[in-house]
């Protein structure tokens, strides 16, 4: 049991940070496990919650793709990924907004709004926010790529209290919908917003030597170690895209980018609020 002494100690360590990071926009990228289990969700939203409450301005983007194969399961269409990901007729984006924006976005604004915080659910499409154009020169079908980001829209809602959330979905000038990585979408906000951090929620403890030993963490990367950490096999399949977006993103001014494990409680305070910190940190050094 943690005494009323060490409850003093961790809130002392947690003061400079709360001073640094006050006033400062922070990207979450809320996806994976802790999406899906109850609990996780639920302490996910109380570090939104107490990011907000200490000064700090917490932007949320998400993703969905359990509960949009879920639906897609459900209506008997067929779904395929190419480079992880979704090939997305317009049949499937009509799914894939009507599950991202409607429910996931909807359902992310409730919990946040559980415990006190105030926020509000955007997708990109509401006042051109996220404009977009196809991916892999239209290859695809519907998914798509940031163009380029509106940041007004989220200025204006951080101006007035407001915790924006935000669903990946892009608009083109004719205003045909898109479906985007939502790992792209934070890089991009981030960028946009010249945040001082993008925080991206995985289902891995970070970048591991070895992918077995889970205390073979790297804890920093520098984007310079990038190519070789590819070579060496450190970065390897899927985090290869997670960790392009954190390069993107400190080369496009972010502060700081981090990749930590959604399946630990809290994982967000861990990794802002402590010393040691949780996962792999990126950065422009």
């Amino acid at each position: 049991m943690i005494t009323p002494h060490q409850k003093a100690e961790i809130l002392i360590e947690a003061l400079p940070y709360i001073k640094k990071f006050h006033g400062k926009r922070v990207v979450i990228k809320y996806g994976g496990a802790a999406m899906i289990d109850d609990e996780l969700k639920r302490k996910v939203m109380q570090d939104i919650a107490v990011m907000k409450y200490v000064g700090m301005h917490p932007i949320v983007v998400h993703g969905g793709g359990p509960e949009i194969n879920q639906m897609l399961e459900r209506l008997q269409m067929d779904t395929r990924f190419v480079n992880g990901l979704r090939v997305t007729d317009k049949p499937t984006m009509e799914v894939v907004e009507k599950v991202l924006a409607g429910k996931v976005n909807k359902d992310i604004v409730a919990g946040i709004n559980d415990w006190g915080g105030k926020e509000v659910g955007i997708s990109g499409r509401d006042g051109d926010l996220i404009m977009a154009k196809p991916a892999n020169g239209g290859g695809m079908g519907l998914t798509g790529e940031v163009q380029r980001v509106n940041p007004a829209v989220i200025e204006t809602l951080i101006e007035n209290g407001y915790i924006p959330v935000i669903a990946p979905v892009g608009t083109d000038e004719q205003q045909k919908s898109y479906n985007i990585n939502a790992d792209l979408v934070a890089a991009a906000v981030a960028v946009a917003l010249q945040a001082a951090k993008l925080v991206l929620l995985t289902d891995v403890p970070g970048l591991l030597r070895d992918p077995k030993d889970s205390e073979s963490l790297l804890s920093v990367l520098r984007i310079g170690e990038f190519a070789d950490r590819i070579a060496d096999g450190t970065i390897s399949g899927g985090m290869i895209p997670k960790v392009e977006c954190c390069v993107e993103a400190v080369t496009g001014g972010v502060g700081r980018t981090h990749i930590i494990d959604g399946r630990v409680p809290h994982s967000i305070l861990l990794e802002i609020f402590t010393d040691q910190g949780v996962g792999t940190m990126v950065v422009n050094e």
